[in-house]
C-alpha cells in the first residue's frame, strides 16, 4: 500500500529592530535579532485517523521538531501539502541546514496548490477557499497576529496549543481537498507493477476512453478507473 502523508507546518517570525513603520521601508538583515523558527507540525497518515503534533521546546528550539518531522517524511512514498514544495518544503530545508540535520534534495510530492492553479480555475487559491468552495470544511480561526505574539514573545502554552489545534484542522481540511482533487489530477506515483491497473488504487476495473497520439509517435490509451474514478494513460495495448 501508498504511505502517503499529508502534512502542514506554522512558523514564527523573524524578531529585530526598526525604527519606523510603514509601507515599502527596507529592514536590513542586520537588524534580525532572533531568527524565525517552525513552531509546530502536524501530519497525518492517508487511511488512518489520527493527526499528529510536534512543536518546539521550551527554549524555542526546533530542533527536535526537525529531526522528527524529516525523519517522517523519509517514511512517506508521496508528501501532500498546500503550497508544500515552495513554502513548507523550503522552510523545513532550510532549518534543517541551519541545524545540520540531514534532509534528501527531493520528496515526490503533491502540492494542491500547483494543482489548484494549473488545472482549475478557482476564485481563489487559498485552502480556506478551495475547502469552502468543495464543501468539504474551512480553515479555523487563529485570532491574527496576537496568537503569534503569545506564543513568540511570552510563550504562552495555551496560545500553543490553540495554534497546534489550528494546524490539525488545516492537515484535515488538506486530506479532504486533496481527495476531491485527485480523481482530476496526474498521478505522481503508482502502487501496482501492472501497467494497466489504476495508479492510484490499483483496481482492475479500468475502461479504455480513447487514445491520445504522443509527439514521438506512441499511442496511449486514454483510461478511467471505474472504482475511484482517477484517470490515467499507459502504454499498453488495450483493445
Amino acid at each position: 500500500m501508498r504511505k502517503r502523508l499529508f502534512f502542514d507546518i506554522e512558523v514564527s517570525p523573524n524578531i529585530g529592530f526598526f525604527w519606523q513603520p510603514g509601507y515599502n521601508i527596507n529592514v536590513d538583515y542586520n537588524n534580525i535579532i532572533k531568527e524565525r523558527a517552525v513552531i509546530c507540525a502536524c501530519y497525518k497518515w492517508e487511511h488512518k485517523d489520527k493527526v499528529y503534533a510536534i512543536s518546539w521546546d521550551e527554549n524555542q528550539d526546533d530542533k527536535t521538531l526537525l529531526e522528527t518531522l524529516v525523519a517522517v517524511m523519509n517514511e512517506a512514498d508521496e508528501i501532500v501539502a498546500h503550497n508544500g514544495d515552495k513554502f513548507d518544503q523550503a522552510w523545513i530545508r532550510t532549518r534543517c541546514i541551519y541545524h545540520g540535520i540531514s534532509i534528501p534534495p527531493n520528496y515526490l510530492s503533491v502540492d494542491t496548490l500547483k494543482a489548484a492553479r494549473s488545472k482549475f480555475r478557482f476564485n481563489s487559491n487559498r485552502l480556506d477557499y478551495i475547502g469552502k468552495f468543495l464543501k468539504v470544511g474551512a480553515k479555523s480561526e487563529t485570532g491574527g497576529f496576537d496568537l503569534w505574539k503569545e506564543i513568540t514573545l511570552y510563550n504562552n502554552k495555551r496560545a500553543l496549543k490553540e495554534m497546534i489545534e489550528y494546524c490539525k484542522n488545516d492537515v484535515v481540511l488538506l486530506q479532504s481537498v486533496f481527495d476531491k482533487m485527485n480523481p482530476y489530477i496526474p498521478a505522481k506515483s503508482k502502487i501496482s507493477t501492472d501497467k494497466t491497473n489504476c495508479p492510484e488504487c490499483d483496481s482492475s476495473k479500468v475502461r479504455k476512453q480513447g487514445t491520445r497520439i504522443m509527439a514521438s509517435g506512441q499511442i496511449k490509451a486514454k483510461m478511467q478507473c471505474q472504482s475511484c474514478g482517477k484517470w490515467y494513460q499507459t502504454n499498453v495495448k488495450i483493445n
